[in-house]
């Protein structure tokens, strides 16, 4: 749920025409992708100038069961769900209900930031745009992992979060205003918002198997299991639940039911099958919703993936816009453990894809997308599958370079300043709250107080820095612990960071700021070992 968007791409000649169909080896491109990012199963839809052209599944639902991916496999859809919660803003702003330049305050008026100024100024539009201030993630500790907090109490902890830039100054990617959002829908429309998802969206597009509660993952028969790596080795896990910041990334679709979402917004609003007699939004909404709203920066591409350079980058409302062989891109991701999904447009020709997965391996989206794309596009063939492969394995050359970096750094011979149960105890965060450090035998366990899936055990790292070592190893988010000490030799702040570059940034463990709640036993009289 997390996500930013990788928006690479590049302004190149037309070509003279363009082709009006798919890849004639699609499937063995699909079945190639499945075995080199090690995917389970992949949902492909394309849809081409008012009609579905592809749905269809590949590979299984779950290791070690032979049950197939099929265009009606239930997937979790992230992220993508933020356009549907700008589609329900739209067609509130089309009943004259509020602006997209209303105040949140005058609509939720208990909306309240760190900064007073930010409070009173913020829109409607803001909440949509990625430009609040707020750091990259900030505050998605509050949902992610899935947690016991609710609506209103993730809401009620916005105006504990520092901002990390002045306000509208610069993009930075998050979830939580998302959840504002969908609060503001909610006192508008009289409906909470998954409500109003699927009795004015999902029912009128007969989107018959979509959903907006994670329960839905657990009793559908036809659900693709979620994948993630432990330690190297790809399993299945337990879906996430993420109802409590739904309008964010709780959406769970199949590529038949996104078919007919990516016709409505090709059809600028008009709902398939009714000749126009029938919309959700109005054109004039569609184009507001791909309006470019906070200019995004334009990152290099590695060499394995030149031919995606971009020209320009933008995010509008619940969408991201880039060029690509000149053409305007209206996309966007998503992720959440064991899920990516995929949803691209390409308003001049007509031409959708939307692609959902079951592994947390970016391949395993994009080949398919770029490799569809290409074909309509007439582009020349690229080997997508190599490409991605190469790019993603120089990312984890990388990282890894950085942490043997680390280690190679490390003081081995250090030892921390305090006995081990000095710094047990209770640690509060201004905006998480409460975590615990529990001493059991020879080691620490960290345990996040509304988290239940955080709990690592600590392993001394050098001073007074330890790593927390999470149970749950398909989390792939061990983070840094460290300790400072007041001059009197007692605790004063625990701080941390993740330990791999590669870390999903909503583990915005960086946020947070701990302090004692009371002082550990035993800290008062204890002194620095030496």
């Amino acid at each position: 749920m997390r996500h930013v968007l990788a928006l690479l791409v590049v302004f190149l000649p037309l070509t003279p025409s363009l082709a009006q169909s798919l890849p004639p080896d699609l499937d063995a491109t699909m079945e190639r992708t499945l075995k080199t990012f090690d995917v389970p199963g992949v949902a492909l839809a394309v849809v081409k100038d008012g009609k579905v052209v592809l749905a269809k599944g590949y590979g299984v639902r779950k290791l070690g069961d032979a049950a197939p991916v099929t265009a009606d496999t239930l997937f979790a859809i992230a992220s993508n769900s933020k356009a549907f919660t700008a589609a329900a803003v739209a067609m509130l702003v089309d009943e004259g209900k509020l602006s997209w330049d209303d105040r949140v305050v005058d609509h939720v008026p208990s909306f309240q930031m760190f900064d007073p100024y930010v409070t009173r100024e913020m829109t409607v539009r803001d909440l949509f745009v990625h430009r609040s201030g707020l750091g990259l993630g900030a505050g998605d500790l509050l949902y992610f992992p899935q947690s016991t907090f609710t609506e209103d109490e993730i809401v009620a902890k916005l105006r504990h979060i520092a901002p990390a830039t002045s306000f509208r100054s610069r993009y930075a990617y998050d979830n939580i205003l998302y959840l504002v959002a969908g609060k503001v829908i909610e006192k508008v429309s009289g409906r909470h918002w998954r409500d109003f998802v699927r009795e004015r969206i999902f029912l009128p597009l007969a989107m018959k198997d979509s959903s907006t509660l994670s329960k839905a993952l657990r009793v559908s028969a036809n659900v693709a299991t979620p994948h993630a790596k432990a330690d190297g080795v790809l399993k299945p896990i337990s879906p996430m639940g993420f109802d409590n910041n739904a309008p964010a990334a709780a959406i769970n679709s199949t590529v038949n039911d996104l078919a007919k979402w990516m016709l409505t917004q090709l059809g600028r609003g008009v709902v398939p099958g009714t000749e126009g007699k029938k919309r959700l939004f109005s054109e004039a909404q569609s184009k507001e919703m791909w309006a470019a709203q906070t200019v995004m920066s334009v990152p290099e591409p590695s060499k394995a993936l030149t031919g995606l350079r971009a020209n320009f980058a933008a995010y509008a409302l619940g969408w991201s816009l880039r060029d690509y062989r000149g053409y305007k891109l209206v996309g966007h991701s998503g992720a959440l453990p064991g899920y990516y999904s995929r949803v691209l447009l390409v308003p001049e020709l007509n031409l959708g894809i939307a692609v959902l997965t079951n592994q947390e391996e970016r391949g395993g989206f994009e080949v398919p997308l770029w490799t569809v794309l290409d074909a309509y596009l007439g582009a020349p063939a690229t080997d997508w599958v190599a490409a991605f492969k190469a790019d993603d394995d120089a990312k984890r050359a990388k990282a890894e370079g950085q942490l043997a970096g680390l280690q190679g750094g490390r003081n081995t011979q250090s030892k921390p300043s305090l006995p081990l149960e000095a710094y047990a105890g209770k640690f509060r965060d201004p905006w998480y709250g409460d975590v615990t450090l529990v001493r059991e035998g020879e080691k620490l366990v960290l345990r996040f107080g509304r988290t239940p899936g955080l709990v690592g055990d600590l392993e001394h790292w050098q001073y007074d820095t330890f790593v927390a070592r999470w149970r749950d190893r398909s989390l792939n988010a061990d983070a840094f612990v460290s300790f400072t000490l007041k001059p009197d030799g007692s605790l004063g702040e625990m701080r941390m960071q993740p330990v791999s570059p590669l870390t999903d940034f909503s583990f915005d463990f960086q946020d947070l700021r701990f302090a004692p709640v009371q002082e550990p036993a035993g800290a008062a009289v204890a002194r620095p070992v030496h």
